[in-house]
């Protein structure tokens, strides 16, 4: 003889159905990139690419007559598009297209930190130890490098780019433990200084000899999570341009989160390849050596 069913807990059974899964719901949504940006200025189109993860455009312009080169970029996933190669540490300095090869995939490729060398042997003051400890290395008293801690200078501030969860950051003079604890994976730096605009607000000394002088630059700034502005300064048509020139450029046409200045003069490299292409191709500089390199690529295909 069947059973019959209680209608109470029929009832109830439903009630609860209802209750862990309202009519309706929906499923918990993806956060979705922020979409490519549109900037008002623009120049002549010398090189586009594009893929359904990264998006970039380099463009020609003249500022105070001086042959510049602006360069729009869109990534789905920062964090995962922005790659760093280096030489040697302590043991040598490599050219930017040789770093680029350990990252065969690279899209984009510009040059990095600022370092120290024989040549150029100049070091913070604060920095402990001799000159030769810091030879072949970049300045910056914190260097991350794919996750591992080459140097971490105990009590000297960290003034440069991180690469975290979310993208670059750029930090100016922050505790090197605080830095840390945002478990940054990489990291590029330059002198003290280099930190130039933070929400609208300029940080370059106006008594800082470099920054008066002009000079080829390589210069990065971040409109929002996903878009990225590089401006590459040349030595045609003029001697290059200022830190203070480059800081009015920015100011009179973007409104970006920051602004920083990487190693730049004969160290100033831009390197791309065309989609599909196997060879990067220089638009300017390359043939300084360098301690690193940041490089921009497509998002690795999702492991199925």
């Amino acid at each position: 003889m069947k059973k019959k069913k209680n209608p109470v807990r029929l009832w109830a059974g439903l009630l609860l159905l209802l209750f862990l899964f309202p009519a309706g719901a929906a499923p918990a949504e993806e956060t979705l990139p922020a979409p490519r940006m549109e900037y008002a200025f623009s120049g002549k189109v010398k090189r586009t690419y594009e893929s359904p993860s990264l998006i970039y455009t380099v463009e020609t312009f003249h500022r105070e007559k001086v042959l510049c080169y602006l360069t729009k970029i869109w990534m789905k996933d920062p964090a995962r598009q922005i790659r760093k190669a280096t030489a040697s540490w302590k043991k040598n300095i490599m050219l930017p297209v040789h770093m680029a090869q350990k990252i065969p995939e690279a899209a984009l490729v510009i040059n990095g930190s600022g370092y120290v060398s024989p040549t150029y042997p100049w070091i913070p003051e604060d920095y402990p130890g001799t000159g030769k400890d810091y030879y072949y290395t970049p300045l910056g008293s914190l260097t991350v490098t794919d996750g591992e801690v080459f140097r971490n200078l105990e009590g000297i501030p960290y003034s440069g780019l991180t690469l975290e969860a979310d993208g670059l950051h750029m930090y100016t003079g922050e505790d090197n433990e605080k830095v840390l604890a945002a478990q940054p994976s990489q990291t590029w730096s330059f002198y003290v200084e280099c930190p130039m605009i933070r929400d609208g607000a300029v940080l370059t000394p106006e008594d800082w000899p470099f920054a008066a002088k002009p000079a080829r630059r390589t210069v990065i700034a971040r409109t929002d999570a996903n878009n990225y502005l590089i401006l590459t300064v040349t030595n045609e048509g003029g001697p290059g341009l200022t830190l203070h020139q480059v800081n009015a450029f920015f100011l009179e046409n973007f409104t970006p989160e920051w602004v920083y200045d990487l190693d730049g003069g004969p160290s100033s490299a831009l390197l791309c390849r065309k989609p599909g292409g196997k060879k990067m191709v220089t638009l300017m500089g390359g043939s300084a050596k360098d301690a690193d390199i940041m490089a921009f690529v497509e998002l690795p295909e999702e492991a199925p």
